[in-house]
């Protein structure tokens, strides 16, 4: 394999001769694509293997799926082929891993939310390798330092840019120095298997706070309008012909507006081709789950609809459509990472929003991000109904066409 000069520098930080040798812990951070994952799993497999025998280490992503998705399945073939002999004991999340006359233990943790923490409590650790470290809760990354109590050991961070104001930025990126940790900023150009068209690929599919932090690789907030580059020329005429496949987005509301989408598929794209958005406040009359579920079928118009894609937390009218024969689909409700996603595919045409969809093109016009939010990306709980169910529906059932392609493969690793 080629490696870039920052890639082998993340390889041989720890190796007699390196400057940084003394360093306790590298933090690789930066854009997506950029070649920080594998080079840093490798190289802390290969310290741990030369470093230890008979130790505990911790393989740390914010899910134990997505430490095998996104590490583990390109790292451990590669790592076979070195002359190590990695023996996975699935039921136990452990991988025995031996090399010459050698073996240590590597055990997978999810640092998923606040209850995580205990998950690892108890263990004691030679070091840790934590995979997209600012997905994980606080309380989870300073438990898994605090159980790195073995003489020598060493902790491995990589993770994409989120927020200045982001907890890890604050207290490791910046604080490096304090911490004696060698922090090294990756760009797609230190990715030496990245070719020049799937950079620009990739430069052109993220917009405003996104471009720079996944392309970029900043660290900066998110701020002003969420689909800064949504206008007038995203608005489009109803397809002729018919269409292949229809489904419904919902978003239900009470007191707050309700707002329905009716999306066509034609060619591989998605068609907003009618809306209908009820605002019981405005009107001065709230209406019953019956009468919005009159309303639906009226938007559906006697078409095919495959599913409804409905917000989960609106359980009463979700069985009110179910008892009246419709397909609910639960919706994905990942807020962040479904914007990153709808946004990825109104830009890449994926996702058409018609004429005649007046209430979603006013709410693209208004819909913001919310700059009090400290230290984490948050949306305002206003001009959002149209928002949201566009989101879901693009979490839902646009974003989940074709895995393993382009628009899918480069959200999975947010969404976990």
């Amino acid at each position: 394999m080629v490696f870039s000069q920052k890639q082998r520098q993340v390889l041989t930080w720890w190796r007699p001769g390196s400057p940084h040798r003394e360093k306790q812990a590298i933090i690789c951070d930066g854009a997506v694509r950029s070649g920080k994952t594998l080079c840093t799993g490798l190289s802390f497999f290969c310290w741990a293997m030369c470093s230890f025998q008979s130790r505990n280490f911790a393989l740390c992503g914010r899910t134990i799926q997505s430490v095998r998705r996104n590490l583990l399945s390109e790292l451990l073939p590669l790592l076979e082929r070195m002359g190590f002999r990695c023996d996975q004991k699935v039921s136990r999340n452990m991988i025995l891993v031996r090399l010459g006359g050698r073996w240590n233990q590597f055990y997978l943790f999810g640092g998923k939310d606040e209850r995580s923490a205990a998950l690892i409590q108890g263990i004691t650790l030679a070091g840790a390798l934590l995979d997209e470290a600012a997905l994980m809760p606080r309380s989870f990354v300073e438990q898994t330092a605090a159980r790195c109590s073995v003489t020598g050991s060493r902790l491995w961070f990589s993770c994409n840019p989120e927020s200045p104001a982001h907890w890890f930025y604050q207290e490791w990126v910046c604080k490096a120095e304090e911490k004696r940790a060698l922090r090294l900023q990756f760009t797609m150009a230190d990715n030496p298997g990245l070719s020049d068209k799937v950079r620009a690929r990739y430069a052109s599919t993220f917009q405003g706070a996104f471009y720079r932090r996944f392309v970029l690789g900043e660290w900066v907030a998110a701020e002003g309008l969420v689909y800064d580059f949504f206008d007038e020329s995203f608005v489009r005429e109803v397809p002729e012909g018919p269409f292949e496949e229809w489904y419904v987005s919902c978003d239900y509301g009470t007191s707050n507006p309700t707002s329905m989408g009716l999306w066509g598929r034609k060619d591989g794209t998605w068609f907003r081709v009618k809306e209908y958005y009820y605002d019981g406040r405005a009107a001065r009359r709230q209406k019953t789950d019956e009468e919005y579920a009159d309303d639906l079928a009226a938007l559906a118009g006697g078409r095919p609809v495959r599913a409804v894609v409905a917000d989960p937390s609106a359980a009463s009218f979700c069985e009110t459509l179910r008892r009246r024969g419709w397909r609910v689909k639960k919706a994905d409700n990942q807020v962040v990472s479904g914007i990153r996603l709808t946004a990825r595919l109104l830009k890449s045409g994926k996702l058409v929003i018609c004429k005649g969809c007046g209430s979603a093109v006013r709410e693209f016009g208004l819909y913001r991000w919310d700059d009090r939010a400290a230290g984490r990306d948050q949306v305002r709980k206003e001009h959002d109904h149209a928002m949201d169910e566009i989101r879901y529906f693009a979490a839902t059932v646009a974003g989940k066409e074709g895995r393993g392609g382009f628009v899918a493969g480069i959200v999975e690793r947010k969404a976990f």
